[in-house]
């Protein structure tokens, strides 16, 4: 397991709220995530000011859209300072190509690269529903065929559900990585996703980061919270 597996899901209407919320976490624990809604409020200023406060950002806007305004946008956040960015699978390879050469190629001199994953079954959609999307209703296989595209285009990796974890590293070796959306605490309701599990379960089934979202920010002490998990998860793995 690495040292700091638990992203935090700042998800939130505008930037006040967001940074009110990540001054109460701890950097050392934890990477903050900003998604589409904070992104759109608040822009790269957001990105900026949580960099500053020393977390690492996991910039979730998943793109997906034709390869050059893809490779485009990726090589911006590439230049931010992100440490994690994703596109969606189902752009297809020349999309995914495209997007992995713009990161490498903007990645800055004796720099770490960011992580670049892909979506390939969003956890908020059940098997019965995939059918409705084109898609066999196999959640395994669709999962699979997205994500080996994604390793074959040089991507670092995958969002997926800890459900699929242990097939995904069986596939794809120790090395892909794994960013599992959909925990949840053992006492929270399962919310708008269809497929969860606790943070500890996400780990034993080969999940590398752990995205949490409400089970952290909604508490009335997320940095105590942030820290019970981050503690059960050393146990789970020293």
């Amino acid at each position: 397991m690495n040292d700091r597996p638990i992203i935090v899901s700042l998800d939130f209407p505008n930037a006040r709220a967001a940074l009110a919320c990540a001054e109460q976490l701890d950097p050392s624990l934890c990477q903050v995530k900003v998604g589409k809604e904070l992104f759109t409020a608040a822009g790269p200023s957001m990105v900026e000011s949580l960099m500053r406060q020393g977390f690492r950002v996991f910039l979730d806007l998943k793109y997906h859209d034709i390869p050059n305004t893809v490779a485009g946008a990726c090589s911006v956040a590439t230049k931010m300072g992100v440490w994690m960015l994703n596109v969606h699978a189902s752009g297809g390879r020349r999309m995914l190509e495209a997007a992995a050469e713009a990161v490498i190629r903007n990645t800055p001199a004796g720099t770490t690269k960011p992580i670049l994953i892909a979506v390939t079954v969003l956890t908020s959609l059940s098997a019965a529903e995939l059918p409705e999307i084109g898609l066999a209703a196999d959640v395994d296989a669709a999962v699979t065929r997205l994500s080996s595209l994604a390793k074959q285009s040089g991507l670092d990796g995958v969002v997926c559900s800890a459900q699929e974890a242990p097939l995904m590293k069986q596939t794809f070796g120790q090395s892909f990585v794994l960013v599992t959306p959909g925990i949840r605490l053992a006492t929270d309701a399962k919310g708008d996703q269809s497929r969860v599990v606790t943070p500890v379960d996400a780990i034993r089934m080969g999940s590398d980061y752990l995205v949490i979202g409400r089970s952290i920010t909604g508490a009335a002490e997320p940095r105590a919270v942030l820290k019970m998990i981050s503690d059960s998860l050393k146990v789970t793995h020293p």
